[in-house]
């Protein structure tokens, strides 16, 4: 059998033939990795079932998918002005399912947003704007053009042991992370910005700042598959 991965999706205003309407769709990018990684994608858009989602029932691994910029709210801070784009529905719906996933010690990876989602359900926080931080935008050097650059991880670590102690990464992120809260950070760029956070209690729980399903690595996708069976 291949394990079911749920992929968290983006509600957004979408055209496609003679249609133009709200749709919950997710970059096919994801959902390749994952076939090819010889699981079965199965695509989540946010709900407010909660703890009543029969969900987690059937899945064997959930995928934290990239998008907007998370509710500073959520984090106990005021938007900066270069926030932007807040789904307040996928924030909750996510956090939700993530929390529930993590209790019941399902496989978990995060991308991006993913990541970020992962911190702040640990109790951690974001910087709203990374680029004050770190004085440059090669995480994100324009709309729409991904950010390439090294990482190095943590001799150890379960990232390093996937991927090796360092890999290029292609980045698409304004904001970085400011505290891990419970979880543990084991990557980081070049500039020194965390760019990997890891719960080790758990058995795969592991969020990237990047964007590993736009390259052509999918050591990620096959761990987070191989986890799920």
């Amino acid at each position: 059998m291949r394990p079911l991965i749920g992929i968290t999706s983006y509600v957004e205003q979408a055209r496609w033939g003679v249609w133009d309407t709200t749709a919950a769709l997710v970059p096919h990018a994801y959902v390749r990795q994952v076939e090819q990684a010889g699981g079965r994608a199965v695509v989540v858009p946010p709900t407010t079932d909660g703890d009543d989602d029969p969900l987690l029932g059937v899945l064997d691994g959930l995928l934290l998918a990239g998008g907007a910029d998370l509710d500073p709210a959520r984090y106990g801070q005021q938007p900066h002005h270069e926030t932007a784009g807040l789904r307040p529905d996928r924030d909750a719906a996510e956090l939700t399912l993530l929390a529930r996933a993590l209790a019941a010690d399902l496989p978990v990876l995060g991308v991006c947003r993913g990541m970020q989602l992962m911190a702040v359900h640990a109790g951690g926080a974001l910087h709203q704007h990374l680029p004050e931080v770190v004085g440059h935008e090669r995480h994100r050097p324009g709309p729409g053009v991904y950010g390439e650059h090294p990482v190095r991880l943590a001799a150890g670590s379960g990232a390093a042991g996937i991927l090796g102690e360092e890999v290029s990464v292609r980045s698409y992120h304004h904001q970085g992370l400011a505290d891990p809260g419970s979880l543990t950070v084991t990557g980081w760029a070049d500039d020194g910005s965390a760019e990997v956070v890891e719960d080790p209690t758990r058995r795969f729980a592991l969020g990237v700042l990047w964007h590993p399903e736009v390259g052509d690595d999918p050591r990620l996708f096959d761990a987070l598959v191989a986890a799920s069976r």
